[in-house]
């Protein structure tokens, strides 16, 4: 029996838990970030909570008997993933990353890319204010606080904990969505601009398609770069194939 750490809190992590679970060639734990206060949970062991660095994290390989470790975390979370890459080689243990991917515009669509959150919210210092949907998650909702001549309609899992804008709406919700119901959200809070990262998957995409349909600009938070070298698939099936041929 192979032990697999994934280190997870995406649905595509959720969805090889299953799979490893389901497998008795396996034994599976997942791990969680903690950030989220009620997070969806996977099949298997669960642990919750750092490692402490890249060091705690090759300690813990080291003294679990984990035999493969699996980077499925969010694509924005570059620190996790460049400390399981850290980690991996320190304990000699063989890494595979997975990375969902991007979204790419469609031909018809402009969409104002950009490197960072900050980098979004300057770009709407520069114009002249407007009705704005921000969905890049709590922990950059802040970015955006000095901008007074903006309306924001703000969609969270969970209450940010910085300032906010001084005009703005919190909407707690989590995904999936519909393309109907991201349409109609849209039309009911009259935006005209959205700012998103480019998370991929299909999870959360409707609001692109709707996007699309009422004509409502994209501002989007391009990916951080990943750690080199380490080897990547882009499904939940896919990793679990490349597992069982290391069997």
């Amino acid at each position: 029996m192979r032990r697999v750490l994934v280190l997870g809190g995406t649905a595509e992590a959720r969805e090889l838990a299953r799979m490893l679970h389901d497998d008795p060639r396996f034994a599976v734990l997942s791990s969680l970030a903690g950030r989220v206060a009620d997070p969806r949970l996977p099949m298997g062991e669960t642990r919750i909570g750092g490692f402490g660095g890249p060091s705690g994290l090759a300690a813990f390989l080291a003294d679990g008997g984990v035999d493969v470790l699996v980077d499925a975390t969010h694509p924005f979370a570059a620190t996790i993933s460049r400390n399981a890459a850290l980690a991996a080689e320190a304990a000699g243990v063989p890494l595979l990353a997975l990375v969902r991917p991007e979204w790419r515009p469609g031909s018809e669509e402009a969409w104002t890319r950009v490197p960072t959150v900050a980098a979004a919210a300057q770009v709407l210092q520069r114009r002249a204010g407007g009705r704005a949907a921000l969905t890049t998650g709590r922990q950059d909702a802040h970015e955006f606080a000095a901008l007074d001549d903006w309306w924001f309609l703000i969609r969270v899992v969970d209450a940010p904990s910085g300032p906010l804008p001084r005009r703005h709406v919190l909407l707690h919700d989590r995904g999936p969505y519909t393309i109907d119901s991201e349409r109609a959200l849209l039309r009911e809070n009259t935006v005209d601009l959205l700012v998103t990262k480019n998370s991929g998957g299909d999870l959360v995409s409707a609001k692109l398609a709707a996007a699309r349909e009422l004509g409502v600009e994209v501002v989007m938070v391009d990916r951080p770069p990943r750690p080199a070298g380490v080897p990547a698939v882009p499904t939940a099936a896919a990793a679990y194939e490349r597992l069982v041929a290391r069997t």
